[in-house]
């Protein structure tokens, strides 16, 4: 019997660069997260660059200097893969490839990386490529292989196209493909929405890698699939669940990211489609994570983008298992930071005066859920009873007495 060959990781070195915009502590905190996303991905990291500019170098992203480092720091150590930050330009591509003689990939790239790893139904494998051929046409100078060969013979001795133009010529005629094949898709899911009748719709929204799968696992007794990674769920998952003897139906969407790359906001469209058209959100936060304030704008900003953020909503704080501080000495009189307030302390500051009724979870273990589902019960009963006056009589909310 042959042995199974363990996974080959790729060896990576980061880069980033400290800006105006973008102070140390913000870098650093990017950076963790592009290690996490190299990690997804199938990568291991080397070793971070980082500079401080005004501004990213607008041919090579960092200065000369920093550049000629890393290239000889990979080629040294034979690195075979250099992540940027931020997304390159076409040209910073070019020239960094040029350079360095290595892959080079920037954010955009890895998460449309991962995406294509992660979809499962051939929907999300065309909203994928969708978002990859997108990203592709404008940085298809640095292309040196035909996607497809002209056809030759009679009739075909003309001036012809360049390699490139024949190339982008493809590329185009791919998008316009997909997007066909997707329209026709949102229009199937679009009916198979208007199907699910008149039930109450609960969308989980979040930040990636919060527990919304876990949640969504514990509460329709499911089996989602979920993995401390970035992204474990693409597709869209819908149940039906039932609190007290309330039904509802409940959907996992994918997990939102900072700089989420425009291609995958427009190629995943339907995917968004079930947020909007959502009669509550569930915003799960990893409250366990250092950023996660940071965390809870970005997926409001996202949620805005979409004209989703007007919604009713409830704020779920996820992962308090996990959730860990340094406390203070008492003769400590440095101001405190958010690594040394105790979770008590949160639930006291801009929590407790949040507009949105708030629970402190964990999904894992089921902590406090009689809490959250009581919460969640008493959202879509008033839900429920504003569309259906006359059955409010039918239902009524009981405690479970395991947390199931």
């Amino acid at each position: 019997m042959l042995e199974k060959k363990e996974h080959q990781y790729e060896r990576a070195v980061l880069v980033g660069v400290v800006t105006q915009n973008q102070d140390e502590d913000k870098l650093t905190e990017y950076m963790d997260e592009l290690e996490f996303l190299a990690f997804t991905a199938g990568a291991t990291v080397d070793k971070r660059f980082t500079q401080k500019l005004s501004q990213p170098d607008s041919k090579t992203f960092v200065g000369k200097g920093k550049m000629e480092e890393i290239r000889d720091y990979v080629k040294e150590h034979q690195i075979g893969t250099v992540i940027f930050d931020d997304e390159l330009s076409p040209s910073q591509l070019k020239n960094l490839e040029r350079d360095m003689e290595v892959k080079i990939l920037d954010r955009t790239n890895l998460i449309l990386d991962i995406f294509a790893q992660r979809a499962q139904t051939s929907y999300a494998r065309t909203q994928v490529e969708l978002a990859q051929y997108q990203y592709l046409l404008p940085r298809l100078t640095r292309m040196w292989t035909h996607l497809e060969r002209q056809k030759g013979g009679i009739g075909m001795r003309g001036p012809g196209e360049t390699e490139i133009e024949t190339d982008r010529r493809i590329i185009r005629d791919r998008i316009t493909l997909l997007k066909d094949k997707l329209k026709v898709i949102d229009k199937q899911m679009g009916t198979q929405r208007q199907n699910r009748g008149k039930m109450v719709r609960v969308a989980l929204v979040g930040y990636t890698n919060v527990g919304k799968s876990t949640l969504m696992n514990a509460l329709s007794k499911s089996d989602v699939f979920a993995e401390n990674k970035l992204f474990a769920t693409l597709d869209t998952t819908v149940r039906k669940v039932v609190i007290g003897n309330l039904p509802f139906l409940l959907t996992d969407t994918v997990g939102f990211i900072r700089k989420l790359p425009t291609q995958l906001v427009e190629s995943f469209k339907s995917t968004l489609d079930e947020v909007r058209e959502a009669d509550l959100l569930v915003h799960v936060v990893d409250i366990s994570h250092d950023s996660f304030e940071d965390h809870i704008a970005s997926v409001n900003q996202i949620l805005q983008e979409i004209d989703a953020h007007q919604k009713p909503m409830i704020m779920v704080f996820n992962k308090i298992d996990d959730f860990s501080y340094e406390k203070k000495d008492e003769d400590d009189l440095t101001p405190s930071s958010k690594k040394n307030i105790s979770l008590e302390e949160w639930k006291k500051t801009w929590m407790a005066k949040s507009k949105y009724p708030t629970v402190f979870i964990s999904a894992l273990n089921k902590q406090n859920f009689p809490e959250m589902k009581k919460m969640i019960y008493d959202e879509v009963h008033r839900i429920h009873i504003s569309r259906f006056p006359y059955n409010d009589l039918l239902f009524e909310y009981f405690e479970d007495e395991e947390e199931n």
